[in-house]
């Protein structure tokens, strides 16, 4: 039996609905022009046990990838491994220790519930659904989710998205760094999700290639954004905003020459001065900000050094060297998810940099840590 039509016919909660009540077998289709996208759904008997979208490929290295679960030295050892007949990457890292079943079903659970909450707030685009044997699941743990479920949350979901509507209107909005005084960017507090939408920032990119570009679901960056608006962290436009003028960063450029020289010559103290002499000429200096971060970094007032170089990250969150450093100095601090976020960064912006291998032996060693601590705490 073939079911197709439409979206603004047969909203795709209905027929997800459909498929439920009529226990169906057999793989959705929703595709989307505006978009430019496509969705594919798998159901067993009207339960699902697999989603994925064309614009975030799904396998289960990037799932864990993304969420911090496995290394590069993970996937090595489980590659390693003699693979056994109907298995899988999932099953190879489930018994090489490095993840527990529980948490490897959690996971793809969490990634099922995202496209599908994604698919869920279509409202124009086609639908088909073709029933056949669903044997062969492209993902390797078998989990099936109740459609019931899914659309209860999705309900929330979409009420929940009324109500940021008056700060985020679309997912066509620009995201810009708002203007942040300084008393008050000492004090800012993100979690390591907003500080990752944070330096995706560029003046161009909106909230909809933001999510494309983290491999997040549309409502989970919508819903960041909200947070970062209503905290007045960033501030949204319709198009594109005009870059500030080169007046201050000419006039900063002296003191710039003289910390540079200071932080190679070992003086962190002149460093430091020379650095914050420039920031008062230029505010937004992101080699300023770094500069002063270094020269803290050497007198070991490492707080100050983190929030200095997040008041860099706000004013460019494309230079690389800011990730680099601040990851080091969250470490120290004792901020291991803001490491591990900086160090992804740097690596995704400058992957054949000098650096590059200091920051991935770092964040392998990071992981490895972040790993051992959460096992202690679940034991």
């Amino acid at each position: 039996m073939a079911i197709e039509g439409p979206l603004r016919e047969l909203g795709i909660h209905d027929v997800f609905q459909l498929l439920d009540l009529s226990r169906k077998t057999g793989a959705l289709r929703v595709t989307s022009d505006l978009r430019d996208d496509e969705g594919v759904v798998l159901f067993d008997t009207g339960r699902v046990i697999h989603a994925s979208v064309r614009s975030h490929p799904t396998s289960i290295e990037r799932i864990l990838r993304q969420a911090g679960k496995v290394s590069d030295a993970d996937l090595t050892l489980a590659a390693g491994i003699a693979v056994e007949p109907g298995e899988g990457l999932g099953d190879r890292l489930v018994r090489a220790g490095v993840i527990t079943q529980r948490e490897l079903e959690r996971q793809l659970r969490l990634a099922i519930e995202s496209v599908v909450f994604e698919l869920l707030s279509w409202q124009e685009g086609f639908f088909s659904f073709e029933e056949r044997a669903v044997a062969d699941v492209p993902l390797d743990a078998r989990i099936r989710i109740s459609t019931e479920s899914l659309l209860m949350e999705g309900a929330r979901r979409i009420d929940e998205w009324s109500r940021i509507a008056d700060k985020v209107p679309s997912l066509s909005v620009v995201p810009m760094l708002a203007a942040v005084e300084d008393d008050r960017a000492s004090v800012l507090d993100l979690l390591p999700h907003e500080w990752e939408v944070l330096m995706m920032i560029d003046t161009s990119r909106d909230l909809r290639g933001i999510a494309a570009a983290l491999g997040r679901s549309e409502f989970e960056i919508a819903k960041i954004a909200y947070g970062l608006v209503s905290t007045g962290v960033v501030e949204l436009y319709q198009g594109d905003q005009p870059s500030p003028s080169a007046d201050a960063a000419e006039e900063a450029e002296p003191a710039l020459v003289r910390a540079r020289s200071a932080i190679e010559g070992g003086r962190p103290e002149e460093a430091l001065t020379n650095a914050r002499i420039a920031l008062a000429s230029d505010p937004t200096s992101t080699e300023g900000r770094l500069l002063a971060a270094r020269a803290l970094n050497r007198l070991t007032r490492y707080d100050d050094a983190v929030d200095e170089l997040r008041r860099a990250v706000q004013t460019d969150p494309l230079t690389p060297a800011v990730h680099l450093d601040l990851g080091f100095a969250a470490v120290r601090v004792g901020d291991f998810a803001s490491a591990h976020a900086s160090w992804e960064h740097f690596l995704r912006l400058a992957p054949n940099a000098a650096e590059t291998a200091r920051a991935r032996a770092a964040l392998e060693t990071l992981t490895r840590l972040m790993h051992l601590l959460e096992a202690h705490a679940d034991g």
